[in-house]
């Protein structure tokens, strides 16, 4: 074995569930020892986080019940991308659909893949500044609540485990880098 190789190599893939939102595979790969094992892959499209900090310099969040956590998260903006969508595009439109905010100014600062021992999901984190706020336009069936954090309380809202999506407490503590 090559011991500065890691790489897996994809012998054999199956589609096991291919759904509206992801798709499930299972795959055999050769470990680089040469042996092999299996592997079972979400495959979901990516998607977008916005940070979007308000004319008064507060972070706003939404509210919304995730059936699969089974509670209400306190969660930045965010949003799945559509086939060929540029991940700009998406996030202005994640924006305006959940906290009805246009942004003047929107930064990428970093993309990250959210679980990658088992999914594809990579989010692209945006910075939303020169808000004006308008109407939101959510989507059928989406129920969120609006919500806003001054900076200072970013802090304990994670540690304290207030914050438990993932995104949002990457999302928070990148903000905080940026004030420092």
């Amino acid at each position: 074995m090559d011991e500065n190789k890691l790489e897996e190599k994809g012998i054999v893939s199956q589609m096991e569930f291919d759904g509206s939102i992801m798709k499930v595979k299972k795959d055999e790969v050769e470990l680089p020892d040469g042996s092999r094992s299996k592997r079972e892959i979400v495959e979901h499209p990516g998607g977008v986080t916005i940070l979007p900090i308000t004319p008064a310099g507060n972070i706003s969040l939404i509210e919304q019940y995730r059936y699969a956590a089974g509670e209400v998260l306190l969660e930045l903006p965010a949003g799945r991308l559509e086939p060929g969508e540029d991940p700009e595009e998406c996030g202005r439109r994640e924006l305006k659909e959940e906290t009805g905010y246009i942004a003047e100014n929107l930064e990428h600062l970093f993309s990250f893949y959210t679980t990658p021992g088992y999914s594809t999901e990579c989010l692209h984190l945006f910075l939303a500044e020169n808000l004006q706020k308008g109407e939101q336009e959510l989507d059928e069936g989406e129920f969120v609540r609006m919500a806003e954090v001054e900076p200072d309380k970013i802090k304990d809202l994670v540690f304290s485990g207030r914050i438990k999506d993932s995104k949002t407490a990457v999302g928070l503590l990148a903000f905080l880098q940026l004030q420092d």
